[in-house]
Order: C-alpha cells, then structure tokens, then sequence
C-alpha cells in the first residue's frame, strides 16, 4: 500500500510539471509568433526548488541581461568576501604634530566604500562621517595645519568606469563610477523648472555646466553627460514645463568633492588649513609624490555589513555598488583592482560551480554593459547554488516583490528586460526561473510577466 501511495504521489507530481510546463510552452510561443517578437531573443528557464527541470526556451544561448547580472556578483560576494565584510576609511596625517600645529598633510583614504556619506543608512549618512572626523581632529590637539588636505584615492586603478558601458549613461547618477574614495553613493540631485536650474542637493564647486535642455513633453526626458575627473557636465533633452523636476547625475571626481566638502568642515570648526583639497590623482597629474593612507591614524570609519551593501544593491539595483564588489574581488582574490581582473575572478568563480563557461560572458558587476551575454539556465544555476549556502538569507532578503507579487530580481535596458527569482505558487509548489528577453518590439516587461504569470 505505501509503494502504491508514493507510485501516486510522483504520478501527480510529474503530470503537474507537464501541465506547467504545457501552459509556459504555450505562453512562450504566443509571445515569440507575435508581432513585436520579430528578430527578438528569448531565454527562459524553470526548475522546481529542488532544482528539477521543468521548462527551457532556449531561443539563443547567451542575452544581455541588464540587472539580473547583479544576482551573479551579489552572490560571489557574500561567499568570497563574508557577509560580515566591511570597507574602511581611515583619516590622518603625515608629519610632525606640536603644540596643535600639523607640519604636514591631513590625509583622508579609504578602500572604496560605495557606501560613504550614503543617505541609505541611518548612521552613515555625510553628517555622521563629518561629526567624527571633525571630533577625531580635536581630539587629536590639532589646530592648525600647514599642508593639504589630500584625498588618498589610489586603493584602486584609474579606470573608474567599466569598458562598454554606453556614453550616454555615464553622467547619469546609475552610471556612477567607482574611485578608491566613493562620497554620497557619486550621487548629486538638480531640481529644475522647464530648464532653469532651481538648486543642488549640495553645492558642487567644481563643476562648470553647459545647458542644452529644452522645455516640452510631459516626463524626464533629460540626459547629463559628466567624464571622469572633467570640471564640465553638459545636460541635454527635455524637461515639462512649468514644473519642477529633480535630475539626477554622476560625480565626475567623488575624491575631490569630498575634499572640497571636508574643507568647508575644517574652517567650520575653526582648524585652520595652509594648503588646498587635492586628491592623489591630481598629485600623480602634478607630478608630484602621492603620500598614501595616513600612518598617524586618527579616525578608523567601517561601512555597514556587507549583507547589507548587498541588500540594497539587489533591492535599489545600485550599479556603484556591483562594481565596487567587482573591483574589491579583484583586488582580493587576484592581487589587480581592475574591472578586467575582477570580472575575470567572477567568471572563474561560477565556473568552479557548475555553470559552464560558455553561458557566462560577463563584462561588469551591474548589469549596465550591454556587452554582458548570459543565458537563462545559468541564472537558474546560480540561483539554486545560493539557496543552498548559509548566506542564502541575506541573500534571499534582498530580491524585491515585483508589481506581479513575485519576489524576483528585474533587469531592464534598451531594448532589454529580464527577471529571475524565486516563487512560491498559491498551490504550495516552489519554483526557481529566469526569463530574458532582447530587441523585443512592445513592452517586454508586461509580456514576460504574463508567462511568469502561469507559475502563480
């Protein structure tokens, strides 16, 4: 009678499966045999949560995936790094320090925290860094300083933007680049009326702007375009009129702005400074010898948990902080804090597990590079290796519940959209899935969702 019971139990399993997988394959053909489909790529794949296959599509074998990318890095980086992993930021000084006066530089480094001066952590925002630097600084004696104050950004390469990523979004704040010393996520807000500039979130010294924008239309239609270390950002596009609408852009030099602000907080607390804000990079340029972190140590500043970067680099889909973990992972695990090295280890690493080399052509941590090629089942892959670790939960925690009450991470470019996850059906029944779709003619993100729909 118990053989009989199990025989039955699997019967209904396996004729539930095929009736799934009937209803995904009939839902995947009418979007590919409609007319927005034509020359369109589709990949799509669902196991159970035991990772037994249920449906493929496998209308090519590598897509660009846009942010979906992210659950790749993510991943990599709760297993390499720690959950526990934390950035640092340490202040300091070179020279001499008597009677209150500093015979030298104040000198400001760190190991590429994304999050510093971040306005997503209650305790981390730009007003806790300047609090602590500025008691670090009195209680250290010093009052007057004869050097300069030097942003030690030199923890990384130069190259602070991955190779591909499309120029037209470089400037805008989801096109940040990653310098050794990140501030306020390389993030700056603009409120503006049809084309006039209204105000900053701060002011940003800098930066002189060219202003192309035109009023019309009835959304953001604006671009801002700013180069790494450049002091000129051009915006362009169009903006409604008669309203006011928040902009946001990419810091084209986080050191220095950082520096500049920092200053400022100097003459606020009376400590006198001889010198300028100057980063490492505008020593290397002035030729002149780059002290390096500070070996007199006056403040020690750690970020948040790396759980918790990572919650809000899957939740929020912050592309700083992808490629941050790519850099950090280059450096770590191969010695080299290029982007080249760190998504080289990213590709070893998914390799070491399982997914076959072939389906994983990553050009970055984020998702932003149209040149990343992944394919549908090697998400599927690493989806399933991460719910077996003992980081799963912090993992797990930051995929977002979409618009359709599934719990996926979504990924969307030109002429890209992509979702992969994890759901549990109102019948109880689990699956993992990830469906990418490129060049699609009409609105992709709708279309893959209603084939999702038939896992509800």
């Amino acid at each position: 009678m118990k053989k009989t019971l199990t025989v039955l139990i699997l019967s209904v399993q396996v004729l539930s499966a095929q009736n799934i997988a009937q209803k995904l394959d009939k839902a995947t053909k009418d979007l590919m045999d409609s007319s927005g489909a034509i020359s369109s790529g589709l990949s799509f794949y669902v196991t159970d949560e035991n990772g037994t296959f249920i449906y493929e599509y496998q209308g090519s074998k590598g897509l660009s995936t846009a942010s979906t990318q992210k659950i790749f890095t993510a991943a990599a980086a709760l297993e390499t790094l720690g959950k526990n992993y934390t950035y640092t930021t340490t202040a300091g000084y070179s020279g001499k320090l008597s009677s209150g006066i500093l015979n030298g530089d104040l000198i400001i480094s760190s190991n590429g925290d994304p999050t510093l001066g971040s306005w997503r952590y209650e305790a981390y925002k730009p007003e806790s860094f300047k609090k602590k630097f500025i008691e670090a600084l009195k209680n250290s004696g010093i009052t007057k300083v004869s050097g300069n104050l030097v942003i030690d950004d030199s923890y990384f390469d130069h190259q602070t933007i991955p190779g591909g990523w499309p120029w037209d979004d470089l400037g805008n704040y989801y096109g940040a680049g990653v310098w050794g010393v990140n501030w306020r996520e390389n993030q700056f807000d603009i409120n503006i009326n049809g084309t006039e500039f209204k105000g900053f979130s701060y002011p940003l010294d800098n930066i002189k702007w060219l202003n192309d924008l035109k009023a019309g239309g009835s959304s953001d239609q604006s671009l801002i375009f700013t180069a790494p270390h450049s002091d000129v950002a051009l915006i362009n596009g169009t903006l409604p009129a008669g309203k006011t609408v928040t902009v946001s852009g990419a810091l084209p030099n986080p050191p220095l702005q950082l520096g500049t602000e920092a200053q400022k907080w100097l003459k606020e607390a009376g400590i006198e400074i001889s010198g300028e804000a100057v980063t490492g990079s505008q020593l290397e340029l002035q030729g002149k010898q780059v002290p390096g972190a500070p070996k007199n140590i006056i403040l020690t500043y750690e970020s948040p948990t790396l759980d918790k970067i990572v919650y809000w680099f899957l939740r929020k889909s912050v592309n700083l902080y992808g490629e941050t973990i790519i850099k950090t992972l280059g450096k770590e695990k191969k010695g080299n804090s290029s982007f080249k090295s760190g998504v080289a280890y990213l590709k070893e690493f998914w390799k070491s597990k399982g997914i076959h080399p072939n389906m994983i052509n990553f050009a970055d941590g984020s998702g932003l590079s149209p040149q990343n090629y992944v394919a549908a089942k090697a998400e599927v892959q690493a989806l399933l290796y991460a719910k077996k670790q003992n980081w799963f939960d912090a993992y797990y925690d930051g995929f977002p519940v979409q618009d359709n009450g599934m719990k996926m991470k979504s990924g969307t470019m030109r002429d890209t959209k992509s979702f992969a996850g994890y759901h549990t059906a109102k019948d109880g029944k689990k699956y993992t899935f990830s469906i990418i779709i490129n060049n699609y003619q009409g609105s992709g993100s709708t279309e893959l969702q209603k084939i999702l729909n038939v896992l509800k």
